[in-house]
């Protein structure tokens, strides 16, 4: 199972930018995508979480400026950030729960896209 994410880069105070999230391989279903980031020097937090079924779930950092959605037919999920803040730059990492073919659970991580907020 391979996890991607997409849509990274330099953006000014008070825009916005949405990162993509796609797992590929031998998947049944994705199960839950969760978006993590890490600024430097700093611990890996958990930003937003959505399960199949539920109802996202998000950081008090970002609530009301970053939503999450998915595509459950394309196994892909996607971060909307608006209102963005120097405080939100970081390598933001996606991490994909996939049930496979086979019935197993498996969770992935992808390698991460750089976001920089700064005029």
């Amino acid at each position: 199972v391979q996890v991607v994410e997409s849509g990274g880069g330099l953006v000014q105070p008070g825009g916005s930018l949405r990162l993509s999230c796609a797992a590929s391989g031998s998947i049944f279903s994705t199960y839950a995508m969760n978006w993590y980031r890490q600024a430097p020097g700093k611990q890996r937090e958990l930003v937003a979480v959505l399960t199949s079924g539920g109802s996202p779930n998000y950081a008090d950092s970002v609530k009301a400026r970053f939503t999450l959605s998915r595509d459950s037919a394309k196994n892909t999920g996607y971060l909307q950030r608006n209102s963005l803040k120097p405080a939100d730059t970081a390598v933001y990492y996606c991490n994909a729960s996939v049930i496979l073919v086979t019935g197993d659970l498996l969770d992935s991580w992808g390698h991460g896209t750089q976001v920089t907020i700064s005029s």
